[in-house]
């Protein structure tokens, strides 16, 4: 597979409104889409990322109001980086979650870099890295109204953590099938155990994924506070198709291509149970709004139109001031 890094990463949450508010607020992204998940539209799905969310920018989360607190474990999505433009960005944010009363565990040094560890109010598992020595794919614009330094704003996901049982499962699928590569390793600052780094396309800060070889933890047992997949950089349908083929060849189950009008996609889970997808590049966010209006009101996509006052009838509505 030809892939061009992290596409997008989509977590759990129980609270749209304070998702939003901590998003937006405190940590500064632009909330660049509020849809519905596509396949449960009673159900919030929120954009968030660069000044259009480009990318490889866009974190996103599922609203489930009554969804427990996830309790951490194996064949898990472990950790969710974004990235921010300096070494003393992380110096800004550390100060900057402090006086928020966000809860961190203080600048650290991971495969080279500062990175920040935190949690959101949710216990998200989050990091902030910088991208001082950055070499490999670049990141986004942050959003010049953010309510966050625009000069410190953050630029996009930085590496996706895994944490699996048995790496020798998931590893020919990374390198064979989705055309990673190893990158080096470190010990972790935590759990003193070896993290290996894999990389794609350009490489560098956007198209990483660090994995956690762990055999003493449970599964873990998805809830707010959790992610439910990662989603990696295609750079259109062909390209899609063309990764469509390679996990029949390889004999993968998948979705089969699916059309979510922002991207088009494909879905499959890798041998310890993660769900991985693959997205294209285009249409985007503009595709049915405005750049200065993206995220200002409910966007549906053209399937889901025709139900829109069925829809909106189940929504708690949610303020956002940018």
């Amino acid at each position: 597979m030809n892939l061009l890094g992290i596409h997008h990463l989509s977590a759990m949450t129980a609270n749209a409104q304070r998702n939003v508010d901590f998003y937006t607020k405190i940590l500064g992204m632009r909330m660049v889409k509020k849809t519905v998940n596509q396949d449960e539209p009673s159900m919030y799905h929120l954009f968030y990322g660069d000044e259009v969310g480009s990318p490889g920018t866009e974190l996103t989360f599922f609203e489930i109001p009554r969804a427990g607190q996830t309790h951490v474990g194996n064949k898990s999505i472990s950790t969710t980086s974004l990235r921010v433009p300096s070494d003393a960005s992380l110096d800004y944010w550390e100060k900057r979650l402090s006086d928020a009363g966000v809860h961190h565990q203080g600048i650290l040094q991971q495969f080279g870099r500062r990175v920040l560890p935190f949690q959101d109010f949710e216990k998200q598992r989050l990091t902030l890295v910088s991208d001082e020595n950055n070499d490999g794919v670049s990141g986004g614009k942050p959003w010049v109204q953010s309510q966050a330094d625009p000069q410190h704003g953050i630029t996009g996901l930085g590496p996706v953590h895994l944490t699996i049982p048995e790496l020798s499962r998931t590893e020919p699928i990374l390198t064979t099938v989705m055309g990673f590569r190893r990158a080096g390793n470190y010990i972790h600052h935590q759990t003193n155990q070896q993290v290996v780094v894999f990389e794609t396309g350009e490489g560098g800060t956007g198209a990483e994924v660090h994995v956690h070889e762990r055999t003493d933890l449970p599964p873990e047992r998805l809830g707010r506070g959790g992610v439910h997949h990662v989603a990696f950089r295609v750079s259109n349908e062909d390209e899609l198709y063309k990764c469509i083929d390679l996990l029949d060849e390889n004999e993968i189950g998948h979705s089969g291509f699916v059309d979510r009008f922002y991207f088009k996609s494909v879905y499959f889970r890798e041998p310890n149970g993660i769900l991985f997808e693959l997205a294209t590049d285009g249409p985007g966010f503009t595709a049915d709004e405005q750049e200065s209006e993206l995220g200002a009101s409910l966007a549906l996509p053209p399937f889901l139109e025709a139900k829109r006052e069925q829809i909106e009838q189940k929504l708690k509505p949610i303020k956002y001031n940018e």
